[in-house]
């Protein structure tokens, strides 16, 4: 795999861009350092069949990382980084490879199976698109922040579009629907030093 990029790269400070209203939480000693990694796999280290949890991508972080430990996506095991993700559940893979692929997976094997089949440095992009470094951004931020854009763990950036009480998050991509914060998904990991926001769409740092 590619190792232009580096695990102290990723934990550099998130850059905030275009007047933005955002208001993040520095990491603060008294916070956790429960990784996100335990956290996405709180129900066991399997598929089953929900498909609005975040099997594919805990499995993916993982198999990243078994390729090459020194990938910056190590971070999201890392407890004691700040950092703030924005994790897509099975269902959100399953849209991706479906709209890819043309046919949907019936089970959560076959959408990682489809999915690693990328090849692991699109993966690696992928999941990297998908983090903010070096601050919390808690939900009730973003939906005060309409307009704001975040510099990414990839070195690219992704928008937050606040509509009709919504948090939308605007990726490169403009052929494919934004990506909203699932309400009941949010602040996965409050009080630690990573915290997430489940996603209905995989975010996407190019057009397809």
């Amino acid at each position: 795999m590619r190792t232009t990029r580096t695990v102290s790269a990723v934990a550099a400070v998130a850059t905030l861009v275009a007047g933005s209203v955002l208001t993040t939480t520095p990491a603060q000693a008294k916070a956790g350092t429960t990784p996100l990694t335990e956290v996405l796999a709180a129900d066991g280290n399997r598929y089953d069949r929900s498909w609005d949890d975040f099997d594919v991508a805990e499995k993916a972080v993982r198999a990243v990382i078994k390729a090459d430990p020194n990938s910056p996506v190590a971070v999201l095991a890392d407890g004691d980084t700040a950092l703030t993700a924005f994790v897509p559940t099975d269902r959100a893979f399953r849209k991706l490879v479906t709209s890819i692929a043309g046919e949907r997976p019936a089970t959560e094997k076959a959408t990682f199976a489809a999915v690693a089949s990328l090849g692991l440095d699109t993966v690696e992009d992928v999941l990297l698109y998908h983090v903010v470094p070096g601050a919390t951004v808690k939900y009730a931020a973003a939906k005060k922040s309409d307009g704001a854009r975040l510099e990414t763990a990839l070195g690219k950036h992704i928008g937050i579009n606040v509509a009709g009480g919504e948090v939308r998050i605007v990726d490169a991509d403009r052929n494919a629907r934004n990506a909203r914060v699932i309400a009941a998904a949010k602040n996965i990991n409050l009080g630690n030093k990573q915290i997430a926001h489940g996603i209905d769409r995989v975010l996407r740092p190019m057009d397809l």
